[in-house]
């Protein structure tokens, strides 16, 4: 359905799909604000911020970054789900001018206000969920309303981090309620793209065992996995909470295995979702063992290899992939996507172990690391995002 392709737009290219700007953006925020937590995490640096130095940086990465890519890859999935027209020109400006200033009112949170900076930091996250539910309703495409599930909760969970961050002068219930919806997006985009784009690859490059279709494990797997979470969110020292992260670890680490992802070596832009949606079951796991175990396995340990893992390395391979298919590029990923690949899997590697072998210089790493994937993404298809699409 290429009903966005019927009326002209003769506007600013970066403005005239949702993943133009908030993929350029969100991109350069996420090494900006690694360049930021790095000195602020030593006590060399100190933000405006309303919020303590360590939810500043959780909220910033759940809460700024990770809605900039979401909004990015709906506003142009959308119009290809529903058949209308997508969001572009002023009413897209309107969107992003709206995500920037919630970065700028949370940095500057404690010069303005707790209340105004939660007023203007949580409504973008409204203003992207309605816009979403309107196209998927006007164009009756009832199936994918089930997205906007997580994302409701995102937007809740950045409203209750106002909240508690004010109240008890730091985040608890709402930064892991935040986290539990970006895997929750992260299980049911990827449960979607992953096997569809492996099977159209190995189809055509490598003949064979293909992904199993969507059937009633994933279902399950997926209801178990929200449970996990949504247990763990308000309860994560319950060992009922600990069995449920470690069965959901169970469900989803078969769930990949599913998709054929060992037989997709020759091609990183498919290799890559495999990867990073390995951090998933990885993280579920951890998570459990920290509650069994807290003196052997650290939580944060859990937390970094769902965040920097499974969040960072799954948005930057979707980014990836979007931006070629949607700019008229070819899908292949060249040396320059290879090398964000390798770094983003280095710095969610890196960031556990950090959580074990507790090292400045590892640390330090990490973060470089991520800086260089998402600088170097920036790099590589900044001038693809903001010109014409190729013909």
């Amino acid at each position: 359905m290429a009903v966005s392709r019927l009326r002209s737009y003769s506007g600013p290219a970066v403005l005239s799909f949702g993943f133009r700007p908030f993929f350029l953006l969100g991109s350069l925020y996420a090494a900006l604000s690694i360049l930021l937590w790095l000195p602020m995490y030593v006590g060399e640096l100190v933000a405006h911020s309303a919020f303590v130095p360590v939810d500043w940086h959780i909220h910033e990465m759940l809460f700024g970054y990770l809605p900039a890519i979401v909004t990015g890859f709906l506003l142009t999935a959308i119009p290809n789900w529903t058949g209308r027209l997508p969001v572009r020109g002023p009413p897209l400006l309107a969107l992003v001018v709206l995500w920037l200033a919630g970065r700028a009112a949370v940095f500057f949170s404690a010069d303005i206000g707790w209340q105004a900076a939660a007023v203007i930091d949580g409504a973008f996250l409204i203003a992207v969920a309605a816009s979403a539910a309107r196209e998927i309703v006007a164009g009756r495409n009832w199936r994918n309303l089930k997205v906007l599930l997580p994302l409701a909760v995102l937007a809740g969970a950045n409203g209750a981090f106002h909240i508690e961050a004010h109240l008890q002068g730091t985040s608890d219930i709402s930064r892991r309620l935040g986290m539990a919806a970006a895997i929750m997006l992260i299980s049911l985009i990827g449960g979607r793209i992953i096997p569809s784009f492996t099977r159209n690859w190995l189809v055509r490059e490598n003949p064979g065992r293909l992904p199993a279709p969507f059937d009633r494990f994933d279902t399950a797997s997926l209801a178990i996995s929200a449970v996990a979470l949504g247990a763990w969110s308000f309860a994560p020292d319950n060992s009922v909470s600990g069995m449920l992260m470690a069965v959901a670890a169970l469900c989803q680490a078969w769930r990949l295995s599913r998709w054929a992802g060992e037989r997709t070596l020759r091609d990183p832009l498919v290799l890559i979702l495999h990867l990073a949606y390995a951090f998933v079951p990885v993280g579920l796991a951890l998570v459990s063992a920290s509650i069994f175990f807290p003196d052997a396995v650290p939580a944060a340990a859990g937390l970094h290899a769902l965040g920097t893992g499974a969040v960072g390395a799954m948005t930057l391979a979707v980014m990836t992939r979007a931006t070629l298919g949607h700019t008229g590029r070819a899908l292949k990923a060249g040396t320059g996507a290879s090398s964000i690949f390798v770094a983003v899997l280095l710095a969610g590697s890196l960031r556990i172990l950090a959580a074990f072998v507790p090292s400045g210089a590892v640390i330090d790493i990490a973060g470089a690391a991520w800086v260089a994937a998402f600088s170097g993404f920036i790099l590589v298809y900044g001038n693809a995002l903001m010109t014409p699409k190729a013909r």
